[in-house]
């Protein structure tokens, strides 16, 4: 019997926390509910972490996908420094293996390929926020639980500097890692699937008891929490979804706690899907309000009711948002309102010091080569990657391009020399019609079209062209797409 030649990513591994040595040579994993049980040479269920000489280890160990500059909407945290800019950081492989994921491609590790790993170190990815002023690191992506020696490494390092660490995560994690995570986590977006059993263990293959347990124990240590719920089209978008899930985080958490009802797109096993209908959205933050939860959105959605956030005393506009762009206009330093000095509820991190160079010289884009995208339909993000190939310091610019014909004034990302930087551009309001960027004619760069808010592109549209749909991402899953189809007429008899 022939055996499938690994990937490179897959050859070597690191040491592995939270080991269970068995008699037999095998290894028990604690590092998530499933407690999987791996013989020697095997794999875990996340087929990221296994047995090598009767111990365990993990094989992603400072293998990610690339770093991404965002802000912090993209994590579904509103209520945490509005508007900050964030380093984006996720890996290969994941504990649980939802039937809609956004990034299956590297969620699911055997998709990986050496394509679409990079390799980093944690004082290069602390460096790196450094030298572009970026104050939070994200966990993000696939899930950051199955990356857990890699990030309590780099957390650690990141803490040490000053940082502060987000962990989005679909929280699928055991009471012990969560232990050693605490140390080192200021703030925890939570995607909680659904309140129903049955759902998660067809949905997600995981069980949903542990997601609650583990979120009520981050919440209760002081921890920001934010909670999400992602609304997926005639499955989980209707009213008994939004009443349990707001009943829940009213009684288990606290009414204060951010709650975000997420749009869905079609991916994955349910690519023959639709989106979520903005009506339902609308819907579900209506139950959660009436539940008495006062700080409800929607997300996936750009200028529509539900983004913004008002002061829940005086109707005072605190923050307006459009898609991932975020602007303080109604909160003082403390994060109360300004008209009615009511607690909204906000943690906000000191200002940044204002910058006197207002000019700017056009001769600074002599010899840089142009490049634009415009936003079309669902399709209002990019993600922008540029490799510096020079051997020295090379920058980029960037700016906004609106329907008059004007433009917003020019922003600079210096790279180093050899450096790969990715960021994200965003649509910041209606009459925006795309990025256009400035990039040093000896640079690689390539964009990707940004489907939503959790999604990572892993091909760029170098590769595979503008997409014709801004519902669905142009990489497809080749197997079965018939999950979405048994699930609807699953619940249609019931």
């Amino acid at each position: 019997m022939s055996s499938i030649a690994k990937e490179r990513w897959q050859l070597d591994s690191h040491p592995a926390r939270l080991e269970e040595i068995l008699p037999d040579g095998s290894v028990r994993c604690h590092l998530s509910p499933r407690n999987c049980v791996i013989k020697e040479g095997g794999l875990g269920f996340c087929k990221v972490r296994g047995n090598r000489g009767g111990r365990l280890v993990t094989l992603n160990y400072g293998k990610g996908v690339h770093l991404t500059e965002e802000t912090i909407e993209t994590e579904a945290v509103f209520h945490f420094a509005p508007g900050e800019r964030i380093l984006s950081l996720g890996n290969i492989g994941c504990m649980l293996n939802c039937g809609y994921c956004h990034n299956w491609k590297t969620s699911q590790a055997r998709y990986v390929t050496d394509n679409d790993v990079y390799y980093y170190t944690p004082e290069q990815i602390v460096e790196t926020a450094l030298r572009h002023g970026i104050r939070i690191l994200s966990w993000t992506y696939n899930d950051p639980v199955v990356w857990h020696e890699f990030i309590l490494d780099t957390a650690r390092l990141a803490k040490e500097a000053g940082l502060i660490n987000l962990y989005k995560s679909a929280f699928f994690i055991s009471e012990e890692a969560v232990d050693e995570l605490l140390p080192v986590i200021d703030i925890f977006s939570i995607s909680i699937k659904s309140i129903d059993s049955e759902y998660y263990r067809k949905v997600t293959t995981g069980w949903v008891e542990p997601v609650l347990a583990a979120t009520k124990k981050v919440y209760k240590t002081g921890k920001h929490v934010e909670v999400s719920t992602l609304m997926v089209t005639d499955i989980s978008d209707d009213e008994q979804t939004a009443r349990r899930i707001s009943e829940w985080v009213k009684t288990e958490l606290d009414a204060n706690v951010p709650l975000h009802f997420v749009r869905f797109h079609p991916d994955y096993k349910m690519s023959n899907s639709v989106r979520t209908p903005i009506s339902r959205l609308l819907q579900a933050r209506e139950i959660a309000r009436e539940f008495g939860i006062p700080h409800v959105y929607i997300g996936n959605v750009s200028g529509v009711d539900g983004t913004e956030s008002k002061c829940v005393k005086c109707g005072n506009l605190l923050v307006t948002r459009y898609g991932l762009n975020a602007k303080l206009v109604g909160l003082d330093t403390h994060g109360y309102c300004t008209r009615c000095g009511h607690d909204a509820h906000f943690k906000l991190l000191e200002p940044r010091p204002c910058s006197n160079d207002t000019t700017f010289d056009d001769s600074l884009l002599d010899g840089l080569e142009q490049r634009t995208f415009d936003w079309h339909g669902d399709v209002v993000s990019l993600h922008i990657q540029v490799l510096n190939t020079q051997s020295t310091d090379a920058p980029v610019y960037h700016r906004r391009r609106f329907r008059d014909g004007a433009s917003s004034s020019w922003t600079k990302v210096d790279l180093r020399p050899g450096e790969s930087y990715r960021f994200i551009m965003a649509k910041s309001r209606e009459d925006e019609v795309g990025p256009e960027v400035m990039i040093p004619s000896s640079a690689s760069s390539n964009l990707h079209e940004v489907f939503d808010r959790a999604h990572f592109p892993t091909q760029s549209i170098e590769e595979v062209g503008v997409s014709h749909s801004d519902v669905t991402p142009i990489l497809q899953y080749a197997g079965k797409q018939n999950m979405y189809d048994q699930l609807r007429k699953q619940g249609e008899a019931e």
